[in-house]
């Protein structure tokens, strides 16, 4: 009997991934310029898979505490799409935690919501789906502030938003209301970074950050955990030695991309299109069938829709 290998870590690095693609589609990786256009297609590649389903190697679980009277909370910037939520009590007591459900709704239906600020536990959220992007607002901070002020008085509040986010330095700060040039209770250090003293003249940022917006409001009666997870984004193709954020069952899937990728740009590459096409849409469909939970699905109707 013949001897196997043992090894069950097959992998492409970068470079590997590319000279595969470049041979599937007639041509050959020679240049720098040539890993540099691949590169870029395998990122087009994977920002193309986010719109495919969903890929559940990237799911991820975060929570998020609840502050009393702040219904907005940023999630990480990378993040696709909320698969899940819920609503946890009493996080720290293991005897009495409960997790409750929270369910998503739209902006149309948060926006039909005639008092906003009740204060009780969040049964409902709306997830706002922003690219993450951080703006230069055009105003500067107007007079110094320390790390624990709650009113931040700016140059301008021409253009900021009634209420959302700003970003000082490193710090992310959000706002309840504006007055003025008066930013009003202010709710530091969120989105994981940390309160610290400003300077009058420094540069205020607006940050187009993903959140969540809760209703009702976080009262004080008890602490509240947002519980979720979430479908990130796949990691960026990197600088060349590093192997790909794919699980083995969809390298073929990935190869195959990339050659069809890169039969649309070499000379030559148009004869083979058809035949890559077809080839990297049937791994795509391959291993999407196969990225999928094998749990058994139950469906339980909610106790409001049951009975006449």
């Amino acid at each position: 009997m013949a001897n196997t290998s043992g090894s069950t870590g097959f992998n492409l690095d970068l470079t590997e991934l590319v000279e595969e693609a470049f041979e599937r589609a007639g041509s050959e990786l020679r240049t720098g310029y040539d890993l540099k256009t691949a590169r870029r297609s395998l990122n087009l590649l994977f920002a193309d898979w986010a719109n495919r389903g969903i890929n559940m190697w990237t799911f991820e679980q975060g929570t998020i505490t609840f502050e009393q009277g702040l219904n907005t909370y940023a999630i990480p910037t990378d993040t696709v799409d909320l698969l899940d939520h819920v609503i946890r009590t009493n996080a720290n007591v293991a005897a009495t935690q409960s997790d409750l459900t929270i369910t998503r709704i739209s902006v149309s239906t948060y926006a039909t919501i005639p008092n906003k600020l009740t204060q009780a536990r969040p049964i409902q959220v709306w997830y706002q789906r922003l690219d993450g992007q951080n703006a230069p607002s055009g105003v500067t901070l107007a007079t110094t502030i320390t790390s624990t002020d709650t009113t931040i008085t700016l140059s301008s509040t021409v253009g900021l938003a009634t209420s959302g986010y700003i970003t000082l330095g490193t710090e992310t700060i959000y706002y309840t209301y504006v007055d003025g040039n008066d930013l009003g209770d202010c709710f530091r250090a969120q989105n994981n970074t940390t309160a610290a003293a400003h300077t009058a003249g420094v540069a205020v940022y607006v940050p187009n950050l993903p959140r969540i917006t809760v209703w009702p409001t976080p009262d004080g009666s008890q602490t509240y955990q947002f519980v979720y997870w979430r479908m990130r984004r796949v990691q960026d193709a990197g600088s060349g030695v590093n192997v790909m954020d794919v699980p083995f069952r969809f390298v073929p899937c990935m190869v195959a991309g990339l050659a069809y990728y890169i039969a649309l740009k070499v000379p030559g590459g148009m004869d083979r299109l058809v035949v890559l096409k077809a080839q990297y849409d049937e791994a795509w469909m391959s291993a999407a069938d196969e990225d999928q939970e094998r749990a058994a699905l139950r469906l339980v109707p909610r106790q409001m829709f049951i009975g006449g």
